[in-house]
């Protein structure tokens, strides 16, 4: 059977490997002149391909009682990782390859297709596919018949890694229906004029989302503030909910504590009135202990108040609220040029979950993040890429 894959991405890969194992003849069409692109930026190049700790709560989708179906596969992926040779080590349950390069994957996938014999062509776009029987693919060099097509196209982030959003297109040609694709695992924007005096800090935070002043998540873990916002792996854990509420027209804040260490706001003002007196230290130096002293500066500007002045004489409750609650209200995301993944894409309601393939046009596979299914940092992502590739390549028979 003429089974052709249309992506050289993680779920494109793990889809026409698995194809291939089970005695099919398998092309794949890659309008990039390499495969895995995107792959091998994952993790800074390091490739967190999987986590130990999977949980419907890790991810995200408008069906998410149909997700769970297919998550409950999740223990195909670490065998299919081992079937290509790939030694790999667990730090906190993120899986890496052992070599901590990315590249190690994605050499160790086109050998792997290479030896099954399944035919490359890349640098190849795909304009258009119908079915008038048999599936018929027009790219921009050549015209193929095809009994099986899998789309793993990817979404629209990244673009410059090759996704575009062509795949969408390419879905909606067989009737299929889009869920809005938002740029999630991004970096958020706000509205301030002093983003300039916080600028290059990195520093640990809890984050509380507010939306439409209800709190609705929180994340903790390391911060970056930038000159437009904010970024970091907690940010972007929020950044789907976020778009989301965005797009709804909601109300979006964060409340920044910048004291992840202390539970309330008393404990802080007994740990500076003791601090003081120990020390004899005036504000600005009390905070220079556990703060970056460009931090310090913006607290003590925003609050009209001199370095030199003492904690005792300050006006402790605006201190304490702007370093445990810091008001950061998001007005915007980052585009989906700098977005690691998108939410929203072809409902699950329009596939059959057990194989992958559409409800719309039999012999058709929509797999990875074509679909309507997002992760948080940390594997989660890559996890439904290995896993609706091996599901579908999985699934075709004769």
């Amino acid at each position: 059977m003429q089974v052709f894959v249309i992506g050289a991405g993680p779920a494109g890969l793990s889809a026409a490997i698995s194809a291939a194992r089970n005695h099919h003849t398998v092309t794949i069409i890659e309008k990039n002149n390499k495969i895995g692109k995107k792959l091998l930026l994952t993790g800074n190049g390091h490739c967190n391909f999987y986590n130990a700790y999977q949980d419907i709560t890790c991810y995200h989708s408008h069906n998410l009682e149909i997700f769970s179906s297919i998550l409950d596969k999740h223990n195909l992926v670490l065998p299919f990782i081992e079937s290509l040779g790939i030694v790999y080590k667990q730090i906190n349950g993120y899986y890496y390859p052992y070599s901590n390069q990315s590249t190690s994957i994605v050499n160790a996938l086109y050998q792997t297709a290479l030896n099954l014999g399944i035919i490359f062509k890349l640098e190849e776009e795909v304009l258009t596919i119908t079915k008038p029987n048999t599936f018929i693919i027009t790219t921009t060099q050549n015209t193929y018949q095809a009994d099986k097509v899998i789309l793993a196209c990817g979404s629209k982030a990244y673009p410059k890694t090759g996704s575009t959003g062509q795949g969408y297109e390419l879905a909606q040609s067989f009737g299929h229906s889009l869920i809005t694709p938002l740029p999630a695992l991004v970096q958020l924007q706000g509205q301030d004029n002093f983003y300039k005096d916080w600028e290059g800090i990195r520093t640990d935070a809890i984050l509380t989302l507010f939306e439409n002043q209800q709190m609705i998540k929180k994340e903790q873990g390391e911060i970056q503030l930038t000159n437009y916002g904010i970024s970091g792996i907690c940010t972007m854990n929020l950044s789907g909910d976020i778009s989301r509420g965005l797009a709804a027209n909601k109300q979006e804040i964060i409340n920044i504590n910048f004291v992840p260490w202390l539970a309330t706001s008393q404990e802080l003002i007994t740990y500076l009135d003791y601090k003081e007196k120990t020390l004899n230290y005036n504000l600005s130096e009390l905070l220079e202990c556990f703060l970056n002293y460009k931090l310090v500066n913006l607290i003590l500007k925003l609050c009209h108040l001199s370095r030199d002045i003492r904690w005792s004489s300050a006006p402790k409750e605006k201190i304490t609220n702007l370093l445990m609650s810091f008001p950061f209200k998001v007005t915007n995301t980052n585009s989906f040029d700098q977005a690691q993944v998108c939410s929203g894409g072809i409902p699950l309601t329009e596939i059959n979950i057990d194989t992958m393939e559409s409800q719309m046009v039999r012999g058709l596979y929509l797999v990875g993040e074509l679909l309507d299914v997002d992760g948080i940092c940390g594997g989660y992502n890559l996890t439904f890429a290995w896993l609706s590739g091996l599901i579908a390549g999985g699934s075709i028979h004769d």
